[in-house]
């Protein structure tokens, strides 16, 4: 059995069984629960996805999957139904990213730090925003999605967590209290990078970043300023112009290609096959890089193990930073070495 390989017609016959038993006996005879992520709509009737993905399979492969045989989500079900030519919507929206708190954190702290209602004309503008914001995908979208009474909430989320805040605080997650603290520890930078992000959209410069299949870092840590501004920094970063000439400079200057921070070498140890490589990592910190252009001071050369090491959490160190930090590190492992070698001294002698 191919698994996914359904078509267009056997994906209307299992519609059509369950527009004729029923959902509830339709999902009862094959064994399938309520779809908790996605649905499928045709002809303005909505289906449980991956009820339907599965029982399609008994035209085309001869039996229908079960259950738990694969997913109802996008590597599966929702996939294969968009690829038979459907359209497949989320049930419920999908959570809120660092990005669209920080943009809602900004609103609280200029209101004063108290929530804001649907009907504000600031609460109506940044629904409008958050909606053009490319971070999340259209199937992961439903018609309530930012909607202003779902941002009047988050900004009650955050303002209820404030400190200073007495009542019992609304429902909320642990993103946004670090957010608030953020910005109640570091205002000012907070601010700038919300009007980064607002800036790029309204530009347009931002929307070139869609999401990603291949993104590595987490909200938490390694991109402390939100996706968008981390993939604006990415881009930078993989822009070949902008390394071969940063590369070009330091030769030209009698430098050579080896990592600012642990000084490894690719040609030294790859002979031929490293000559001329090495990454560039763009130092200016994504709360100060705006939309200029990059210059190639901007640009520190570093090896891809400096280079995941810098980007692994925030605050990220600068080069110099994580060159101390390894020397320290050597240093510490040498001290280390001697005094176990005179621990064995005296058994030695003997």
């Amino acid at each position: 059995m191919h698994r996914g390989a359904i078509t267009q017609g056997s994906v209307l016959k299992a519609m059509a069984e369950y527009d004729g038993l029923g959902r509830d006996e339709f999902l009862a005879q094959y064994g399938y629960g309520k779809a908790r992520s996605y649905v499928v709509v045709h002809e303005g009737r909505e289906y449980d996805s991956k009820a339907i993905a599965g029982v399609a399979h008994q035209w085309d492969q001869g039996r229908p999957l079960r259950s738990d045989e694969f997913s109802g989500g996008k590597e599966h079900a929702a996939a294969w139904l968009k690829r038979a030519g459907f359209r497949v919507k989320a049930v419920k929206n999908p959570d809120w990213v660092r990005d669209e708190i920080i943009l809602a954190c900004q609103l609280v702290m200029e209101n004063g730090w108290k929530g804001l209602d649907a009907q504000d004309s600031r609460v109506v503008e940044l629904s409008e925003l958050l909606q053009m914001l490319p971070i999340h995908a259209e199937a992961d979208r439903n018609e309530k999605f930012r909607n202003p009474n779902g941002v009047a909430r988050k900004t009650f989320d955050i303002a209820t967590r404030h400190p200073e805040y007495r009542g019992k605080p609304t429902n909320g997650g642990a993103l946004d209290i670090a957010v608030l603290n953020e910005f109640l520890d570091r205002p000012g930078e907070m601010a700038r990078v919300a009007r980064l992000i607002r800036d790029g959209i309204a530009t347009g410069e931002l929307q070139a970043f869609a999401p990603s299949g291949d993104e590595e870092f987490d909200d938490d840590t390694s991109a402390p300023e939100g996706r968008l501004l981390m993939r604006r920094h990415q881009a930078r970063e993989r822009n070949r112009g902008l390394r071969k000439k940063k590369i070009a400079s330091v030769l030209r200057h009698g430098g050579r290609l080896a990592c600012e921070a642990c000084g490894f070498d690719f040609e030294q140890v790859y002979g031929a096959r490293g000559a001329g490589y090495i990454e560039c990592h763009h130092v200016v910190p994504l709360h100060e890089a705006g939309e200029g252009r990059t210059k190639l001071s901007d640009l520190a050369l570093i090896c891809a193990n400096c280079h995941r090491m810098i980007h692994r959490t925030a605050p990220w160190p600068t080069p110099e930073e994580l060159r101390a930090s390894i020397e320290r590190k050597y240093a510490a492992d040498r001290r280390a070495a001697v005094a176990l070698a005179r621990r064995r001294e005296p058994n030695d002698e003997r």
